[in-house]
């Protein structure tokens, strides 16, 4: 190579060699960086507030701040008067800029009343399943979907569920019925949360964790949880409260997973 030629060339090489190394080892941080999940679990009260008032910006307010990945919710009016009419998965969905999936539990007040999924994700495959009751109970529902998140497990199951808040056995026919959910998708992790009507050490709740689940809102669990399967390679890395004495008459549960697995 002709030596004028070379004293160009080199040092030109040598930068673009630079700028590619440390490309891929910015590729390559990203490829690696910890795989996290935000999960919420929310009842919304059919999003009227202690004050009497239904305010849909105000529930979208506090979903948009926690800025979860995918969102349990509870008690929620599509159709009824009570709400005049108003979908209100459809608009929260729409103030959130999520994606929606509403279960039926029981037909009200002219309308639906149930469980909705929000989700960052394309949400797959929903199905409802009724849990079980007895006479002058409430029916309540399991809602599921699959997703497909961008970082994390490939796949994974989502179940969202409410149950009864009566009676006791009831309760704990509901929670040995969701244990079949540990069970019955192999590989897939599933993520159960919800408001379970049931203190921890309960009967209903040791069902649940003295066989196939772990709490992750643990120790500052009350009836509001969000479960994960003890053979899952989840990591908890963060719960969050929120003291929110008015939109609803529960708090807002946010907790952030990180994802150990391959």
């Amino acid at each position: 190579m002709n030596k004028s030629i070379r004293y160009y060339f080199e040092p030109a090489l040598a930068i673009v060699t630079l700028v590619l190394l440390v490309g891929c080892s910015h590729v390559e941080q990203e490829r690696w960086r910890p795989a996290r999940l935000s999960v919420l679990t929310y009842n919304v009260h059919h999003c009227q507030g202690t004050d009497g008032e239904f305010d849909y910006s105000r529930i979208a307010g506090i979903i948009n701040d926690l800025k979860p990945d995918i969102a349990a919710l509870q008690e929620i009016d599509v159709g009824t008067n009570r709400a005049s009419g108003v979908d209100q998965a459809a608009v929260l969905a729409e103030l959130t800029g999520l994606k929606y999936a509403f279960g039926r539990a029981i037909d009200f007040d002219s309308g639906e009343y149930g469980l909705a999924i929000l989700s960052r994700f394309e949400i797959r495959d929903v199905t409802s399943t009724p849990l079980p009751t007895q006479p002058g109970s409430e029916p309540r529902i399991a809602l599921a979907a699959r997703f497909r998140p961008d970082a994390g497990p490939r796949e994974m199951i989502f179940v969202d569920t409410h149950l009864c808040h009566r009676n006791e056995q009831v309760r704990t026919m509901q929670t040995e019925q969701l244990n079949e959910f540990a069970d019955s998708e192999g590989d897939v992790p599933v993520i159960l949360a919800g408001d379970f009507n049931a203190r921890p050490a309960s009967g209903p709740m040791n069902v649940l964790l003295e066989s196939n689940w772990l709490d992750a809102v643990a120790p500052q669990s009350r009836i509001d949880y969000v479960l994960l399967r003890k053979c899952d390679p989840w990591k908890v890395v963060d719960v969050r409260i929120v003291d929110e004495p008015v939109a609803s008459d529960h708090d807002p549960v946010l907790v952030t997973l990180q994802w150990a697995g391959k």
